[in-house]
């Protein structure tokens, strides 16, 4: 089934009077700080003209059916007597699904949250309801090709209660998730254009990074080590559960009347990815990963779910730490299930390197927009139509083997992504073409190929199909050497605008044809230079599955810290001992690697946190410091707290050394989850002795 024909959806008629190729729509620009200093001038709210409080806002189709009688817009200072915009200690998301039906825009959300630097570039922080408050806020998003600046005001609709009527938080004074919302919907047209998406749009949407989807019937061999990978690096993870009936590229639809299965998962439904762990069981290990459904509630009820008896085989503190008897929307089930009940796993990765065995960190980018034209450049898919497919846009692909990189001479990892733009300003109102691309080896030429090349030649992709997606992305393993690209449409004789993009280690890209000119290219790489250190660390646990505390000594005390330059950084025995005890759920005395991957993205971020608070340079924070420390990290502790803890872990004179934050960091933290997933009420918890004992004595 190599061009999915059975696929095609009906056509929608064309406008009256359209002669001409349609562009697409770029959004409105509007310029967020002359705006404010404008209102904060006059002494004025802003009112945003190009996306008003009105019905038209909403939409014109079946949404309007479900809104209350009395819809109103209201800002937040008339809903709440101290409105917040965003709270930086908030654990989780806490946002809840309104009467729009976008569970895979909440999905996508919910995994930004777990990458603060991310998030932040999406909704910038420094906004407020006090502050140079002029009902007026910003926010940023990724938009075929480039980063876009939404602009809107804090009217939002409600109920006569006084309820918001779509994405709501569970702290009622909180209104970052509505706000995001809206200019997100004003970003596609309406609130109705997001009734109906993927995970993999908006996770693009909000970062401009490449897309995996990797189908669950059909995962590698290797998925555990995907989903590690994912999980360590700055990846963001969704997926979706099956429609019912299978078709495989259909956009979901979330909505809240779908069939809620007996095992406790929704049908043709939105997750997010929010978490992976190895446990160690009675019977042996076994491989789990945490899903969170963007309703809030409604949870999987089979093994390792809240009440599972599977539980019970592990030991009192790693369950204590992992399992969570609430009714959230998170939960835990077994590898093995969440490849059998869910349908795709969508894994957005800022650089490409997830499925790629090259070394280094550093990667190059193209982009070039291009469109398809009809009875120019519209010449549809090879299967479909022979005889005009060279009239496609055709693109000269040069890939370079790395210096110093003896597997690039062989192979050479490229990801190369297609995605079509849609030329109503409304999001939902034109659907999908069917799209993709063809890829073939060829060699130098300046000219674009004709007719007979195509006869002749055989594509690398011979299995190519035609998505009716947004994007198409595909992961190759190319020797070095020229290639071109031909994108087109299933169908010929089919308009509309497209922007490829290529990723590869190094490599040069232009278009064939009238225009040759070079496409730039950027550099992107790794802030966390993951790769490198994940070598670095697959190779020590090679040697030693699992470290007792002198090999963790050993290791921390012999990486090159190349950010602490202003003194000598270094563990002590008995600190790697505590940090062992906090770290090792199971009680063996050891870290996997697993659980040292936890450590070094925590150390990773605590050392930029300390470095930020030692003004003084002098490798130690004071207790204002130290106050000031942990608030960056989003942890409340009470100065009664902070004061006990610094007597616990500093020196006589109550400062604290970068070794002794660490400790102290992991202790509120871990302690703070095992409350979180103990307490019933969010007062209080209950604990037996054996529990008590372990959570005490050991950690």
């Amino acid at each position: 089934m190599p061009f999915l024909p059975c696929l095609k959806k009906k056509k929608l008629p064309m406008p009256l009077g359209r002669s001409i190729f349609q562009k697409h729509t770029p959004p409105t620009q509007q310029n967020y700080q002359a705006l404010l200093e404008t209102c904060l001038k006059n002494k004025c709210l802003f009112t945003d003209d190009s996306f008003p409080a009105h019905i038209s806002s909403i939409g014109t189709g079946a949404l309007l059916k479900k809104l209350p009688r009395n819809l109103q817009w209201k800002r937040p200072h008339a809903l709440h007597r101290s409105p917040v915009f965003y709270a930086a200690n908030r654990k989780q998301l806490d946002l809840c699904q309104g009467l729009v039906e976008n569970c895979w825009f909440l999905a996508a959300l919910e995994a930004l949250t777990f990458h603060q630097d991310i998030l932040a570039a999406v909704v910038p922080q420094n906004q407020s309801f006090e502050r140079k408050y002029a009902g007026i806020f910003h926010f940023w998003f990724w938009h075929f090709g480039e980063w876009v600046e939404v602009v809107v005001d804090d009217r939002l609709p409600v109920n006569e209660a006084g309820e918001l009527v779509f994405v709501s938080s569970v702290y009622k004074n909180v209104f970052w998730g509505a706000l995001l919302e809206k200019a997100y919907a004003k970003l596609y047209g309406s609130y109705e254009d997001l009734q109906i998406g993927q995970v993999s749009e908006a996770l693009v949407d909000f970062t401009g990074g490449v897309n995996i989807r990797i189908k669950l019937a059909a995962a590698p061999p290797d998925l555990w080590d995907i989903l590690t990978r994912a999980t360590y690096s700055r990846s963001l993870m969704g997926c979706q559960t099956h429609l019912g009936v299978y078709f495989p590229s259909v956009s979901l639809p979330c909505i809240q009347s779908t069939k809620v299965l007996k095992n406790g998962l929704v049908a043709g439904h939105a997750y997010t990815v929010t978490g992976i762990r190895k446990v160690t069981c009675q019977y042996g290990p076994e491989n789990l990963v945490r899903l969170r459904n963007p309703w809030g509630k409604i949870e999987w009820k089979g093994d390792w779910s809240d009440s599972s008896y599977k539980w019970e085989l592990l030991s009192p503190k790693e369950k204590i730490l992992l399992r969570k008897k609430k009714e959230d929307g998170e939960f835990w089930m077994s590898l093995r299930d969440f490849k059998i009940h869910f349908l795709d796993l969508m894994i957005c990765k800022l650089t490409p390197d997830l499925m790629s065995q090259e070394d280094g960190k550093k990667w190059m980018y193209s982009l070039k927009s291009g469109r398809w034209v009809k009875g120019s450049t519209a010449g549809g898919s090879l299967g479909f139509c022979n005889g005009t497919f060279w009239m496609n846009p055709q693109y000269w692909l040069n890939v370079l083997p790395v210096e110093d990189n003896k597997k690039s001479l062989i192979s050479c990892n490229v990801v190369i992504s297609l995605m079509q733009k849609h030329s109503s300003k409304h999001r939902n109102r034109a659907p999908h073409l069917f799209i993709g691309f063809l890829l073939y080896k060829y060699q130098e030429s300046n000219r674009k190929l004709p007719p007979a090349f195509f006869t002749r030649h055989q594509p690398v992709n011979k299995h190519q199909i035609f998505l009716n997606e947004r994007e198409v992305t595909h992961d190759f393993h190319l020797e070095p050497g020229v290639y071109v690209i031909v994108p087109s449409t299933l169908e010929p004789q089919q308009e509309s605008e497209f922007i490829l993009r290529v990723f590869s280690r190094k490599h040069v890209l232009r278009e064939m044809g009238g225009n040759t000119s070079f496409i730039l290219s950027k550099e992107i790489v790794d802030r966390y230079e993951g790769k490198i250190w994940e070598d670095f660390f697959t190779k020590h646990f090679e040697q030693n599955p699992e470290i007792n505390a002198v090999q963790l000594q050993r290791i921390l005390n012999n990486i090159s810290w190349r950010n602490f330059q202003s003194f000598h950084l270094s563990f002590s025995l008995d600190a790697c001992q505590g940090i062992l005890a906090l770290l090792d759920l199971n009680a063996s005395g050891t870290l996997s690697i697993q659980e040292f991957r936890l450590l070094w993205k925590r150390l990773l971020f605590y050392l930029e946190v300390f470095q930020k608070r030692d003004t003084s340079r002098s490798g130690k924070l004071d207790l204002v410091e130290l106050h000031t420390a942990v608030q960056e990290t989003g942890i409340s502790l009470s100065n009664e707290v902070c004061n006990l803890m610094a007597i616990r872990y500093g020196d006589p004179d109550l400062k604290i050394s970068f070794e002794s934050f660490v400790c102290f960091m992991l202790r509120v933290e871990i302690m703070g989850e095992a409350f979180r997933n103990l307490t019933q009420d969010g007062k209080g918890i209950y604990l037996r002795e054996s529990e008590w004992m372990m959570m005490t004595l050991y950690s």
